[in-house]
């Protein structure tokens, strides 16, 4: 009876843990963000959200304006498009505003923005942004320089970079 309880006191341990790299103690893994950024599907972005909603970081705002600007390139409605796009700019570039020397933040713009319709009117940071993470990606999360790495293979204004 002894080795029952214990076995289930262990599994129940085990149930009630998350995953290792998956959560840390906000509930947020930059590393899962970012490839849902990279994603192709609003199911990802939505986990996302979910996840940076429910957690307690400080960047929570930047995080998921630059998700609802993803999003907003996915889904179809017009209506629908410019809405999620235009509440996902107010709550990035609030961010930016609040702290305008992260360059997490810059390069969360920097993608937007190089994928933006030119109608939005939403590239004007471009060299600036791109200038930004260059001079500070050695300042960045490994998972962010990882994200940077990866998205600067397809990147006009990151081309070249060479960490």
């Amino acid at each position: 009876m002894k080795n029952i309880i214990s076995l289930f006191c262990l599994l129940l341990t085990f149930s009630v843990m998350p995953a290792k790299g998956y959560f840390h103690k906000t509930g947020f893994d930059r590393a899962a963000f970012y490839n849902a950024m990279a994603a192709e599907t609003v199911d990802e972005i939505n986990t996302q959200l979910n996840i940076i909603k429910a957690s307690s970081i400080n960047e929570k705002e930047a995080f998921e304006g630059a998700l609802l600007m993803k999003k907003a390139g996915l889904i179809a409605k017009a209506k629908d498009k410019l809405s999620l796009f235009k509440e996902g700019r107010k709550k990035l570039e609030a961010s930016i505003k609040k702290d305008s020397d992260n360059t997490e933040f810059c390069f969360l713009r920097l993608i937007i923005q190089e994928h933006a319709p030119k109608a939005l009117d939403y590239k004007s940071d471009i060299d600036h942004d791109s200038k930004l993470v260059r001079s500070n990606y050695k300042n960045l999360s490994p998972a962010t320089q990882q994200a940077v790495i990866d998205y600067s293979k397809k990147s006009k204004a990151l081309k070249g970079l060479v960490p």
